[in-house]
């Protein structure tokens, strides 16, 4: 007899094949691994509007202002929507004149796609290098002012703070594609005057004054780069500007030439406009094959699900993209559609300060950290918003987590299995099912559920066992460091 304690490091592994995981977990859905690495579900969900937005939410921001009024604010490829703090109905501010955008990207094609002679003549092409992008918002504020902009559009607009009022044009803006404020107070517009690469602003503290002059220190730069500007976010010491190959950082330095723009990174363009994070000092972005972060400096983000995201990722759709920040877990959230989504329909969610990786699987079109709001808010592909980290209902989802193979020294044995000594908060708050085989590839028996006491009797015999914890109750489990009790088998 043997206890062999199933001592799992937090977080996942899903790099390479599933023998590759041995030891680690290596799926889940709805956990994560928090305080010195013991799982546990994440928060549920509580639907917070009574009647649905029109179109496909691609952004949402969150603020207070000067009455210490909380507002939401909720942009879809077709409207424009405001919420206050105690509202559960939308209101549609949506700008006279605003042109609607796409609510999917779309791949070029046509019979003169790709060199002379290519194919048979009369038969068009799809060209994977000409995608349409969804169309995403991008939002900032100027003090209580919210300022919005949508590619597709490539008007600025602002709103007033007044449900009776839509959104309007800030007059004398030039058209662009995105929007940023800076921490000196400047507006930003990316991509302005149709060139992709050319950063203009206003005057500071100003929404008007767009000519650069003697007295004022409105202006604008063409970034050099290969790419064109996606988005911008403040952070500590500057502002950072990201586009499809590279980032930028801008830095104010007053007259005459008011911003530097420095190249940090190259090869670690942004997938979509709504795909960063800031924490602090730090940024984090999903590219289009790996996640980056910047502290100075731009580095690639170690992933040890990347297989799991980058191996099962639309492409086509990653303009859908999106991010948050779950500040009380200290994680960053990337909701993305899977290969065989048109829709976002999974995320991948990474605690910086354990380094550790979680996925999920579920629908969010659009998220907002908490910080005005109690809890982060976000919207599914029906035009409802939800609060999250509320409760532990799952609309019918269950979490769970999956391991990779356990075995005994080298897996050369045969493990006979009789014992479960678990470790959880309370007994029964989990399912446990043992999956055996004995080599990899082979097929699987699955044994259980069991709900533990210890001890729980269990039967089984395998070289290889993965364990499979399920959650069972509506609370705030905790899955700890169980034991196995197991008798050595031979090696035949």
């Amino acid at each position: 007899m043997s206890l062999i304690k199933l001592a799992l490091p937090p977080g996942l592994r899903r790099v390479g094949t599933i023998y590759e995981a041995a030891g680690r977990w290596y799926d889940s859905n709805l956990v994560r691994w928090h305080e010195r690495g013991s799982m546990q579900p994440i928060g549920g969900w509580t639907q917070r509007t009574t009647s649905a937005m029109t179109g496909k939410a691609r952004a949402i921001m969150t603020w207070v202002d000067n009455s210490s009024l909380r507002w939401i604010m909720v942009g879809t490829h077709s409207n424009l929507y405001a919420f206050s703090q105690t509202a559960e109905t939308p209101s549609d501010i949506t700008p006279a004149l605003f042109t609607t955008g796409d609510a999917d990207a779309t791949s070029g094609a046509g019979y003169g796609v790709g060199p002379y002679g290519e194919s048979t003549y009369g038969t068009p092409r799809v060209d994977n290098a000409t995608v349409q992008p969804a169309s995403m918002w991008t939002m900032d504020t100027f003090g209580q002012v919210p300022y919005m902009m949508m590619a597709e559009d490539s008007y600025l607009y602002k709103w007033d703070l007044n449900v009776s009022n839509v959104a309007t044009r800030v007059t004398g803006a030039p058209q662009g594609s995105a929007v940023v404020v800076t921490p000196e107070r400047f507006i930003f517009v990316l991509g302005s005057d149709g060139d992709n690469r050319k950063v203009r602003w206003a005057d500071q503290e100003s929404d008007s004054d767009w000519t650069a002059g003697a007295t004022d220190q409105a202006g604008d730069q063409v970034i050099e780069t290969q790419g064109k500007l996606m988005c911008g976010k403040r952070i500590r010491g500057g502002t950072l500007i990201w586009t499809d190959v590279d980032v930028h950082f801008a830095t104010y330095i007053a007259q005459p030439f008011v911003y530097r723009f420095d190249r940090v990174g190259e090869n670690c363009g942004i997938c979509s406009r709504g795909a960063a994070v800031v924490v602090g000092n730090r940024a984090m972005w999903m590219g289009l094959k790996h996640f980056y972060s910047f502290d100075g400096a731009v580095q690639e983000v170690p992933c040890e699900v990347h297989d799991a995201v980058f191996g099962d990722f639309n492409t086509t759709q990653r303009s859908k993209v999106t991010a948050f920040h779950n500040a009380e877990f200290s994680e960053g959230w990337w909701f993305y559609p899977g290969a065989a989504a048109t829709e976002i329909d999974r995320a991948v969610a990474y605690n910086y300060q354990e380094d550790t990786w979680a996925l999920h699987s579920f629908s969010r079109l659009a998220a907002a950290a908490n910080g005005a709001f109690n809890n982060p808010i976000m919207a599914d592909s029906s035009g409802d918003l939800w609060d999250h980290e509320t409760g532990y209902s799952y609309s019918s989802a269950t979490p769970y987590a999956k391991s990779g193979p356990i075995e005994l020294g080298d897996g050369d044995n045969i493990m006979r299995a009789r014992r479960l000594i678990a470790d959880e908060t309370t007994a029964g708050d989990v399912n446990v099912n043992f999956i055996t085989r004995d080599w990899p590839n082979d097929s699987e028996t699955t044994y259980g559920p069991y709900s533990p006491a210890n001890p729980t009797s269990v039967r089984f015999s395998a070289r290889q066992v993965r364990l499979h914890v399920v959650g069972d109750q509506a609370v705030s489990w905790r899955w700890g460091t169980p034991r196995l009790d197991v008798i050595p088998g031979s090696k035949r």
